[in-house]
């Protein structure tokens, strides 16, 4: 059991992922990290749980080990996330139940779990991760898949921060633009940069920084906080 307060972040082995765990250790959290290739950590307040988030019993699991080991769950940061950009037409059944297994049936499961917890200590935050392109698609991007799953996480964003907000639960989203991670190869940059009226792609430190800053707003619930370069407002 620990006196510190308790963050779960999924998809956290590198990227966005990887700087929140640093960024909640430096918050005082203990973290409780998943991915599917996650690797233990050498510090003892970090608990590393692999597995596919997209599988049901991993969610299960995931908030089961963080509890057992740190007695508490106060954030969940449901940042793992699939994107695969193609014309509608051309998804595969495979396509789709990849995406909405990971973006979906991934965040049901362990977010169900975290409310749970999160109702028997009396609060806690959630944190889901976004797209600012279910606000501002672009036709260079078509990506039908990612708006019809990520706009479902931007509605039950406000859904449940309003279901929770007398039991203490704060429930937010960010939505980001395109992120400079290993996902895209460095001779993309340029033209993804292009795509942002700010003329650059976005830091993992911009998001990071978004979520942290939510994390410390207790008056803030149902946000949908677009950290995209000036995308959702227009081009």
């Amino acid at each position: 059991m620990t006196t510190h307060k308790v963050a779960v972040i999924t998809g956290a082995s590198q990227g966005i992922g990887a700087g929140l765990v640093t960024a909640y250790r430096k918050l005082g959290y203990a973290v409780v990290a998943n991915s599917r290739s996650i690797t233990p950590s050498d510090d003892p307040l970090v608990l590393a749980v692999a597995g596919d988030i997209a599988d049901p019993v991993v969610g299960a699991r995931v908030i089961e080990q963080g509890l057992a080991a740190f007695g508490r769950i106060d954030s969940l940061i449901n940042n793992a996330g699939v994107f695969v950009a193609k014309p509608f037409t051309d998804y595969t059944d495979e396509d789709y139940d990849l995406i909405t297994g990971v973006n979906l049936r991934g965040f049901f499961e362990v977010s169900k779990r975290a409310i749970a917890a999160m109702l028997i200590q009396g609060g806690g935050h959630i944190v889901n991760i976004s797209t600012s392109l279910v606000d501002h698609a672009d036709s260079n991007v078509p990506s039908a898949l990612a708006s019809l799953t990520k706009g479902g996480l931007n509605a039950v964003t406000k859904s449940l921060a309003i279901e929770y907000a007398a039991r203490g639960i704060r429930v937010n989203a960010v939505s980001p633009g395109i992120i400079r991670t290993p996902m895209h190869p460095a001779e993309t940059h340029e033209v993804l940069a292009g795509l942002h009226p700010l003329g650059r792609m976005g830091e993992i430190s911009d998001i990071v920084d978004a979520i942290t800053y939510l994390e410390t707003a207790p008056f803030v619930t149902g946000e949908i906080l677009h950290v995209d370069g000036g995308q959702s407002a227009g081009r």
